[in-house]
């Protein structure tokens, strides 16, 4: 009970919920996306060239875009630069051709068989610490100076990434599933092709991407293994008689192949895993 004359306060009015909204995601244009990856190489294009136009940056020691642009117009009117890029392209790919076969094939007999990885898993493991740098002069002491050491040399570099993406992702499968279909009479093989190799593919892409990074890398110093065509070859030639311009065009051809691989892994990954989109 109140006593008299007493007020009651109101009781607090409670504001009204709101329905929650979804947020929807707009997909960006396709034009959008593609400008806003190339402000970055335009900004350092612009500079480089503000750079060679106020003097800051001489001729002996880099060349002017428009340099540049004159020796790519020359390398290929004489056609060197198209046979460069068809040496430079084969040693690349048959290198890494041979490394992605050796470290997927490595990769699933270590992660899905017991004896695989009892066998084989440490030997690699120790292989994989050492610079591929340093087989080098050894390769040239066992294959001379032919297109035999140079292929293997960026095999080996591309063998291990390979290797340990392939080995952890098939790590990763779910042992129950593979016991699953073992029940319903599915082979080892049948298991590892329609099971394991699907499920561990976010790995394998991501395997293929670093190889094909360190593809172009090897490539680069297997190229100066005495080499007499490849795009190393016009870099030693351009050294020798101290053209910046035609060195800057072959130091641009070897980012154009790391770009080139980037993007055939993201086409990859936009077809074999279309829900697997990137947070915006």
């Amino acid at each position: 009970m109140t006593a008299a004359g007493d007020i009651i306060a109101p009781a607090p009015v409670k504001p009204e919920l709101e329905t929650p909204r979804a947020r929807v995601r707009r997909p960006r244009r396709r034009a959008h996306t593609l400008t806003v990856r190339a402000l970055g190489p335009l900004a350092l294009l612009l500079l480089w060239w503000a750079a060679s136009a106020t003097g800051l940056l001489t001729p002996d020691v880099l060349a002017s875009p428009a340099d540049v642009v004159r020796a790519v117009g020359e390398l290929w009117g004489n056609g060197q630069l198209p046979d460069a890029l068809v040496t430079s392209l084969t040693r690349s790919g048959t290198g890494l051709l041979i490394g992605l076969t050796a470290g997927l094939t490595l990769g699933v007999l270590t992660g899905f068989t017991r004896l695989g990885d009892e066998l084989l898993d440490s030997p690699i493991q120790t292989l994989r610490t050492i610079p591929f740098l340093s087989l080098v002069p050894l390769f040239m002491v066992w294959f001379g100076i032919n297109e035999i050491a140079k292929i293997l040399l960026i095999a080996v570099a591309t063998t291990f990434p390979m290797y340990v993406s392939t080995s952890a992702g098939v790590r990763d499968t779910d042992p129950k599933l593979v016991e699953a279909m073992r029940s319903f009479g599915m082979s080892r093989t049948a298991v590892v092709r329609e099971v394991v190799l699907p499920g561990a593919l976010p790995s394998l892409l991501a395997g293929l991407r670093l190889s094909m990074t360190l593809s172009v890398i090897a490539l680069i110093a297997a190229e100066e293994i005495n080499a007499t065509a490849g795009v190393g070859y016009l870099m030693a030639q351009a050294q020798s008689y101290a053209r910046t311009d035609v060195l800057a065009v072959c130091i641009l051809v070897y980012g154009l192949f790391g770009l080139a691989a980037d993007a055939v892994v993201r086409f990859l990954e936009r077809v074999l895993m279309p829900w697997r989109g990137a947070v915006r």
